[in-house]
């Protein structure tokens, strides 16, 4: 992982060379001013959106000077609200966006008719975490890895069914991803959050389910076999579990993610203050080690490696769902 230093130097030669990309700075301005930075979430505060945003911002204030963040939580239609209020905001760096995968990849992707444009109305500032899901078996399960899970599908088609924390969900997006690139047909059985997902599986109600690495690690330990995580690599809170790449499924990546973004028309000058700070906050063990243990993983980059992920992500979930009549339509 390159070390803040290097990514402040990363993030200044981009400002440099690319000056198209994000608008000029005004000579004169200073930032941040004398009055606190709104940090918009777009979920409800105590989750792991709204606990990683306060996390990390509170340390991003001393390398910005001792400024403050006020979090502004704003939940509704997935992330979506929180975001149409930012890409309306003045561009001038107090206004930002705790943004994540539903609102700036998932929603486009699946043809939603958003009230923003993701790729006009942001300047991406630089990712901050990603997380992980986990495919978990119920303890009676025939099976102690992926490939199991396949070689039954594939045996006893639309019979197997796994639980997630709803439509649309992590849970949900991942088992999609799954059944894309490999061909088989799990039956989704939608619960309304992660606690009765874990329960259900524990209980024999369902025999696999997408649960977090904290749920693993809490309620279930013990009493649930994790068997893969969807992210690309190996989460650093369960090493031993290995990745569905690795099972058996090439390629395959759900990871998910929150980084920070600024108003379409933000100042480059700004762009890389702000990046500087995260990338800061990020590479600090007393944030990065509390993030790992709600299953987060910091995850610092340039706003131009931030934005590529937005676009790549969004082509992945459109694939996914092509052809395929999805919960958020």
């Amino acid at each position: 992982m390159a070390t803040a230093r290097a990514r402040l130097f990363i993030s200044l030669a981009i400002a440099a060379c690319f000056g198209a990309w994000l608008p000029a700075a005004h000579a004169g301005e200073v930032f941040p001013q004398s009055r606190p930075i709104r940090l918009v979430v777009g979920f409800t505060p105590g989750g792991a959106a709204d606990t990683s945003a306060r996390m990390v911002s509170r340390r991003m204030s001393e390398p910005l000077g001792g400024a403050g963040f006020v979090i502004e939580n704003r939940p509704g239609a997935g992330g979506n609200v929180a975001a149409e209020i930012v890409a309306r905001a003045t561009p001038d760096g107090h206004t930002l966006f705790w943004g994540s995968v539903g609102p700036l990849s998932v929603s486009a992707a699946l043809g939603v008719k958003l009230p923003y444009d993701v790729f006009r109305d942001f300047v991406p500032i630089g990712l901050a975490v990603t997380s992980c899901n986990i495919l978990a078996a119920r303890m009676a399960f025939k099976g102690d890895s992926l490939g199991d899970v396949l070689a039954q599908a594939r045996a006893r088609p639309g019979q197997i069914n796994y639980a997630t924390q709803g439509l649309g969900s992590t849970g949900y997006l991942a088992g999609e991803l799954l059944r894309a690139m490999s061909g088989v047909e799990l039956v989704q059985v939608p619960y309304k959050g992660g606690a009765q997902v874990v329960t259900s599986l524990i209980g024999g109600e369902v025999e696999l389910a997408f649960v977090s690495v904290t749920a693993l690690k809490g309620a279930g330990q013990g009493r649930i076999k994790p068997l893969a995580v969807t992210c690309g690599k190996r989460d650093p809170g369960v090493p031993a579990v290995p990745t569905f790449a690795e099972s058996g499924v090439a390629g395959y990546d759900a990871s998910f993610w929150y980084g920070l973004l600024a108003p379409r028309g933000t100042d480059a000058a700004v762009v890389v203050r702000l990046n500087a700070a995260l990338t800061e906050a990020l590479a600090d063990k007393a944030v990065a080690q509390p993030l790992e243990l709600q299953g987060l993983i910091a995850a610092a980059s340039t706003p131009r490696e931030f934005a590529a992920l937005i676009r790549r992500d969004y082509e992945k979930w459109k694939q996914t769902f092509a052809g395929r009549k999805s919960a958020a339509q």
